[in-house]
């Protein structure tokens, strides 16, 4: 089942909101998406009061759930990614006469289009948000530390896929603002670098085995230079590449793994058929269902 992670946020959203600022109707709607529950529904927008504790306390429970349909090795591999970016792109350089802006401004700045000069100046926002989003993650992750207990998956992870995103972002605004060509009007290079680093990370793939079985000097300067172009590579790949005595690093990591999580329940059915029951009496008084169980 593919898990729609936008309306992950948006129920995260409302979850966080607090209790006397939230609207219940968007809360009954959020819940209606995942359990096609029309009698709860219309019960939730006629007595918000009696309704809310239960609509919140439901929709915790789904979104659990959806969320442990990340798994930990998943959340593990873009904690590596992570990494990666804290140490090459947390840092703007100084005396740059843009100042807050990262070094490498051009000369004719100026004489660009506006969306080129645009991709320069986002990167300033784009960098505040990942710094910001980074400070979130590293408090989440010491006071786990400090508490002596275990980082949920499910609390990093929107701060990792943003983190992910952003960085995506911030590295293709580089490359349209640095590609731009004012003699041909067009960008040169701000697809390439994607292309070139899929390029690389499938001939390291392919070549890894055979410099296992026949390792040559040739081979291990075509794998040192490919692994170069690859944007953001993986922990596997890095640690492969170590081992093999490619590229220079740290001993390859072992990632270790949580506390054996939690069994995951069954999944509700999304398309099941809205519960059949009779009119409510005139006082319209609440329709009666069997509230779902304390998780």
């Amino acid at each position: 089942m593919k898990i729609d992670e936008k309306l992950n946020r948006r129920i995260q959203a409302w979850l966080e909101t607090p209790a006397d600022e939230r609207d219940i109707d968007e809360g009954a709607t959020l819940l209606l998406k995942l359990n096609r529950n029309q009698v709860l529904y219309r019960n939730a927008i006629s007595f918000p009061k009696k309704y809310e504790k239960l609509v919140e306390r439901e929709l915790k429970r789904r979104l659990n759930f959806r969320v442990q349909q990340i798994t930990h090795e998943q959340v593990e591999e873009m904690r590596y990614q992570v990494s990666k970016i804290e140490a090459d792109h947390f840092s703007l350089k100084d005396n740059n006469p843009a100042e807050g802006f990262k070094a490498g401004k051009r000369e004719d700045h100026d004489q660009l289009p506006e969306e080129i000069q645009a991709a320069y100046a986002d990167n300033l926002g784009i960098m505040q948000r990942m710094r910001m989003l980074h400070g979130k993650l590293v408090l989440l992750e010491e006071k786990a530390e400090k508490d002596q207990t275990i980082c949920k998956d499910s609390d990093r992870y929107p701060f990792l896929k943003e983190l992910i995103e952003l960085d995506k972002q911030y590295h293709e605004n580089w490359a349209k603002y640095d590609g731009y060509n004012p003699e041909t009007g067009v960008v040169e290079t701000s697809l390439d670098a994607r292309a070139a680093s899929r390029k690389a990370s499938n001939f390291i793939n392919l070549q890894k085995g055979n410099y296992r079985k026949n390792p040559t000097d040739e081979l291990k300067q075509k794998l040192a230079n490919n692994y170069a172009l690859v944007i953001n590579p993986t922990e596997k790949m890095t640690n492969e590449l170590i081992e093999l005595g490619v590229i220079n690093g740290p001993e390859p990591l072992n990632v270790q793994a949580e506390d054996k999580a939690p069994e995951q329940e069954e999944a509700p059915a999304e398309d099941k058929a809205p519960e059949q029951e009779e009119a409510p009496a005139e006082d319209k008084a609440p329709e009666q269902e069997e509230a779902p169980a304390e998780d």
